[in-house]
């Protein structure tokens, strides 16, 4: 039987006073010794299907679940985004599904939205539509009975919504079983931000000295490069939706970094979907508005002066490297190494720094089994670790 990573205890009044005290910071969800290491399930781009009707992968995941749930290290799981591919529609019935295949793992989930399942549900491809010159109106795709087949005709905001509604019941809640308790976004938002309320999905959580935090980062370009129904420039409502919800992520972003200092913490993890250093295919520019926050990091990290790990997913092919490096060594399948991630966002050199891109989008499904060791900061960076933590591949039995 797994033990909780803490005792249930009343988690509102640390909630309550998060936002309202600077120093403030989120309970530690292991016990109070650092000593000993742990483990988390770290997955995502799954389950995947290479078309609308394809449920192979999401056939897999019931296996896949019982593998992770077996594994007597793992303390919770991580998932990174992507819960369909970019080839699949954006249903609620679809992401109910997912939500309660995930009721069956035996330990706390934590889950950041990808893009696939929000972001991108405008395309047709995912079942939205196709802006129509002529008419000025959408083309929705639609099903047999002409009802759109999407939820929302795929409007992204309208989506992020259902997903919130789904996977985000309760502030500071985990899915999965177990108890992890995070500090959510919408309860401990700076108060001159009332606005950041609505971002429920960024949580922060500590274990045995380490600092976790979640981001809304979504893949492809940060829902501010590519018009929603492919119009022929981004409207009113997708650039407030970008330009919020990253302003939203930097703030964030600097309360984990507040916490991670003022209690002297031995390394922060950020868990976000975006391969921001990917151009798959893409011209540089086409990365161009996830430089705020590629900076924000890179500033924080240096001033941390210690170990920050970031976990990602997007690009869906394993890699491991430091893109804030140039010329950092690099560990990734196929040819993904054959190039400088550094050179998508130039101009950094952080040596404290290191980033996964975990695998995804094939059978059988695979997780990072990330470990992480109290009082190992100082070790050498090699193929599977980096200071306090190490890791590998695991796959379905």
């Amino acid at each position: 039987m797994r033990i909780p990573l803490f005792p249930v205890v009343a988690a509102s009044a640390a909630l309550i006073a998060f936002p309202l005290a600077a120093k403030a910071a989120p309970a530690d969800t292991g016990k109070t010794s650092t000593q000993g290491s742990f483990a988390y399930a770290v997955y995502g781009d799954a389950p995947y299907g290479v078309n609308p009707t394809d449920t192979s992968e999401t056939a897999a995941t019931p296996a896949f679940i019982d593998t992770v749930n077996a594994d007597p290290d793992v303390s919770a799981v991580v998932h990174v985004g992507d819960i369909h591919s970019g080839k699949q529609y954006c249903t609620e019935r679809y992401d109910r599904q997912v939500a309660e295949l995930w009721s069956h793992f035996a330990d706390p989930v934590v889950y950041t939205p990808g893009d696939n399942e929000w972001t991108d549900c405008h395309k047709a491809a995912e079942g939205g539509g196709t802006y129509n010159k002529t008419t000025g109106q959408v083309d929705l795709v639609r099903d047999a009975h002409g009802d759109p087949v999407d939820y929302a005709g795929g409007n992204p905001v309208a989506n992020l919504a259902l997903i919130r509604s789904i996977f985000f019941p309760r502030a500071g809640a985990t899915l999965g079983r177990g108890d992890l308790r995070t500090l959510s976004q919408a309860t401990a938002f700076d108060p001159a931000y009332p606005a950041d309320a609505q971002y429920i999905e960024n949580v922060i959580w500590k274990r045995k000295g380490f600092v976790f935090v979640t981001l809304n980062i979504p893949g492809g370009s940060n829902n501010d490069t590519d018009p929603w129904y492919g119009a022929s420039s981004m409207s009113a409502d997708q650039a407030a939706e970008s330009t919020a919800r990253t302003a939203a992520d930097l703030r964030w972003l600097d309360r984990a970094f507040q916490v991670a200092t003022d209690q002297d913490a031995q390394g922060v993890v950020i868990v976000q979907q975006a391969d921001m250093w990917d151009l798959d295919g893409k011209a540089v520019t086409h990365l161009g508005q996830y430089e705020p926050l590629v900076s924000s990091i890179a500033a924080h990290t240096r001033a941390f002066a210690r170990p920050v790990l970031a976990l990602e997913g997007d690009s869906h092919v394993y890699r491991s490297d430091n893109p804030l490096q140039q010329n950092s060594d690099c560990t990734g399948d196929g040819t993904v190494c054959d190039s400088d991630a550094w050179t998508s966002h130039p101009g950094y050199d952080v040596p404290n720094f290191h980033r996964i891109v975990v695998h995804g989008s094939t059978v059988p499904l695979e997780y990072l089994k990330l470990t992480v060791t109290p009082g190992a900061g100082k070790r050498a960076t090699t193929a599977t670790s980096f200071g306090p933590f190490s890791w590998s591949r695991r796959m379905e039995s």
